[in-house]
């Protein structure tokens, strides 16, 4: 029946279409969408190297007590006018985050001579192949390949972080970096570096590092481990050895 028709028969107005949520809900996700952006971009950029929210050390804070250096792995120059120095666990996906800002502070910072990066191990007691990692980067590095080890581990923590057999794929890690299989696997069965790192485990203890990612700027904990926040107080350090 023709709408003319059906009105002049029954005097009932047209039915009303149903009005489509659609364009509401699209409107509501792009909204979030623009949310969650802003909240990434706030939590990664970099603040000002001046800006009054940035960590500062604690008041009458002392040195970070240098000789102890030697019981993590270095990189970098001894003089750097900077050192940064992080405990952390490769099982622990939090040190996997922030691997990335510590690739990034090596190659910007670190390689121009600017920085000494120190990393020590503190392999949590609940992370049960975090010890086997801490020495395959060790064992790596008897073959000139400790921090190419260190990037793989965290690049591949979800792969051998469940493993009931870590030792076979961190081999194999060391086969894909190109080193001597045989010996990088007997220094694992053997256990050759866990005294080396149970005693970077002992300073973590020394100085109360409980958690990881703990990461220092010379003496300056920061409070969000992250790009944005370590590049920031690092520019400011520098900028303050300067005057």
């Amino acid at each position: 029946m023709g709408e003319a028709k059906r009105r002049k028969e029954t005097g009932a107005p047209p039915p009303r279409k149903a009005k489509s949520n659609k364009p509401l809900y699209a409107g509501i996700g792009l909204l979030v969408l623009a949310a969650v952006l802003l909240g990434v971009f706030f939590l990664t950029a970099a603040p000002e190297p001046t800006s009054d929210e940035l960590p500062v050390a604690a008041p009458n804070a002392d040195d970070f007590p240098a000789q102890l250096d030697q019981y993590g792995v270095s990189v970098g120059p001894e003089d750097a006018p900077v050192v940064v120095r992080e405990f952390a666990d490769y099982q622990c996906p939090a040190c996997g985050n922030f691997s990335s800002a510590s690739k990034q502070l090596k190659e910007e910072y670190v390689d121009a001579g600017k920085v000494r990066f120190v990393y020590f191990d503190l392999p949590l007691q609940q992370h049960q192949n975090a010890m086997p990692a801490a020495q395959a980067a060790r064992c790596a590095g008897d073959q000139d390949a400790y921090w190419a080890m260190h990037d793989r581990l965290y690049d591949s923590q979800t792969e051998w972080s469940g493993s009931n057999d870590p030792v076979a794929t961190f081999t194999r890690y060391a086969g894909d970096l190109g080193l001597e299989e045989r010996r990088f696997r007997r220094c694992m069965t053997t256990e050759l570096h866990r005294e080396a790192v149970e005693q970077s485990r002992q300073v973590a203890m020394q100085l109360g590092v409980t958690s990881t990612p703990t990461v220092l700027v010379d003496n300056i904990r920061l409070t969000r481990p992250g790009w944005g926040q370590l590049s920031a107080v690092v520019e400011r350090e520098l900028a303050n050895e300067a005057d």
